[in-house]
């Protein structure tokens, strides 16, 4: 019985899965032209998935030979003396996996030693025992140490321009989660002098693996209908879709979550959009692998440095390496010009990591007791409000020191609050969207949408541009009343000043609260 994997490489006979060739076009093509290329997509996107199946194709045709190798064991090695042994003996481990002639011989008689040639003479004496081409994957190419991938790109380089004289490897791509710029970024500092010889000149094209489509999504699942009779609701399908804008790993893991968790394998069952709905909250709290590897990445400056104006709707330059590298990593992406978390489930889990200490906190302590915001059945925002203006003005100094991400802290720790009021009875969704100058969110309570926006104030225009940009938001959402909380940093004011609720009605009908803090 095939089911939804969330480890690993997916295989046919045990997984759903979508055949890889459809996400990834062009790589055929390269190959027979003999060029030397990058593949690269996120974690778990499915490069593994693709590249063994190739592999497998490949060796069952009679034009090539391909080998895959792993090179994720050689990351520790920093020094190319002891990395570029480790990658050579890494191959020979791998190759007794595989079936290709002479492999007994890879790497026969070569001095280990002799570091900076090593490798080339590896690749070299074993193409010429061959009787077709070599193509070769290198997974986790991205992993190597900077002077061990140095030493290893122009070993690889060596071969390729003296291929006209001696046999070499026909084709090869180097694999991993960054694409070419971002191998350069890493080992070639820009004190580095420009007339040294680039060991990435051979590489002639960058491809990545794209995240599912609706059609794809639907396939995957239609397989397991297929296998079991057990359907997934459309609804279902197109929030899921929504929530995880196609990737992989989430796409599969809500569907494993849904069917054996939830319904416990229970195929007389349909998968319904709030049976989905349960499951992104729980993957959400649970923090499996693939979520906790992300959030591990918020504490690396390159990712700060795009994470925390997007969570203030800064302006973020996508040429920008910083950008680059964390949509490589499948944190972020560009959509049409704004930048936005590659996901709404990324989303979530990058805020909630980013306040945790906060709400955890909040949770606990005893002196934070919440009066009761509801009345007739909703949210009552004046006294919600009222409430977190007087913790900002008691607490502000001594919580903004407790958060990495000191400048977005005003956002955070509303948002923590907020939490807190509305666990268990509603939602809280976040939009945020660099490059706009503004975030977005709203609370759902029973049914009933509370639209909230966030700005910090500088100067005398913040307060007409937020009423501008919560309108349009409110009109978005179908909605007749909504929040401005305004930050004033400016010095000079005086908390008494700071602190008040106004509410402006606008000739529209609408009713807008500016909420000072």
């Amino acid at each position: 019985m095939r089911y939804f994997n969330v480890a690993g490489p997916c295989y046919r006979d045990k997984h759903y899965m979508i055949d890889s060739s459809e996400r990834l076009h062009g790589v055929r093509q390269l190959i027979d032209m003999e060029h030397y290329f990058v593949i690269h997509a996120p974690r778990q996107s499915g490069k593994t998935t693709y590249l063994k199946e190739l592999v497998r194709q490949i060796n069952t045709e009679s034009k090539y030979y391909a080998y895959y190798c792993s090179l994720e064991s050689v990351q520790t090695e920093l020094e190319p003396k002891k990395g570029i042994s480790a990658v050579i003996d890494n191959m020979v481990a791998q190759m007794r996996n595989v079936d290709l002639p002479y492999k007994d011989l890879f790497a026969k008689d070569v001095d280990l030693e002799k570091y900076t040639t090593s490798l080339y003479l590896t690749l070299a004496n074993y193409c010429e025992l061959l009787d077709k081409p070599l193509v070769i994957f290198f997974d986790e190419a991205d992993s190597l140490g900077e002077d061990t991938l140095i030493s290893f790109l122009r070993q690889l380089r060596t071969g390729h321009n003296n291929r006209d004289t001696a046999k070499f490897v026909h084709s090869l791509a180097l694999v991993g989660m960054r694409n070419i710029k971002d191998f350069k970024w890493k080992v070639r500092p820009e004190s580095e002098s420009r007339h040294a010889s680039s060991p990435f000149n051979i590489v002639t094209k960058v491809l990545s693996i794209k995240n599912f489509n609706m059609e794809q999504i639907r396939e995957l699942y239609s397989q397991h209908t297929s296998d079991t009779g057990q359907i997934f609701e459309e609804e279902a399908i197109d929030y899921i879709a929504e929530q995880t804008q196609g990737q992989p790993w989430l796409v599969n893991a809500i569907a494993r979550e849904a069917v054996q968790e939830l319904l416990d394998w229970d195929y007389s069952k349909p998968v319904t959009k709030a049976l989905a709905e349960q499951a992104v909250h729980n993957l959400i709290l649970r923090r499996d692998t693939h979520i906790d590897q992300l959030i591990e990445k918020l504490k690396e400056p390159r990712i700060r440095n795009v994470v925390e104006p997007l969570l203030l709707g800064k302006p973020i330059d996508i040429m920008d390496e910083d950008f680059k590298y964390a949509s490589d990593l499948g944190i972020v992406r560009d959509n049409y010009g704004i930048v936005e978390f590659a996901n709404p489930i990324y989303n979530e889990v990058m805020t909630r990591e980013l306040n945790a200490y906060l709400q955890y906190n909040l949770n606990r302590n005893a002196q934070l007791e919440m009066p009761n915001f509801y009345k007739d059945g909703r949210i009552d925002m004046d006294c919600l409000m009222a409430k977190f203006q007087q913790f900002w003005r008691e607490n502000s100094g001594i919580w903004t020191g407790m958060i990495s991400y000191s400048e977005a802290a005003p956002h955070l720790i509303l948002m923590a609050f907020l939490q807190r009021v509305i666990n268990g009875g509603g939602d809280i969704i976040r939009e945020y969207a660099a490059n706009t100058g503004r975030i977005d969110m709203y609370m759902r309570y029973k049914g009933v949408i509370y639209p909230i926006e966030l700005k910090i104030r500088r100067d005398t225009k913040s307060l007409q541009k937020g009423i501008e940009q919560l309108s349009e938001y409110m009109d978005t959402l179908g909605c007749k009343e909504g929040t401005l909380v305004l930050f004033d940093q400016r010095k000079s004011m005086s908390w008494s000043k700071k602190i008040y609720q106004k509410k402006y009605k606008q000739p529209n009908g609408n009713v807008i609260t500016v909420v000072g803090a």
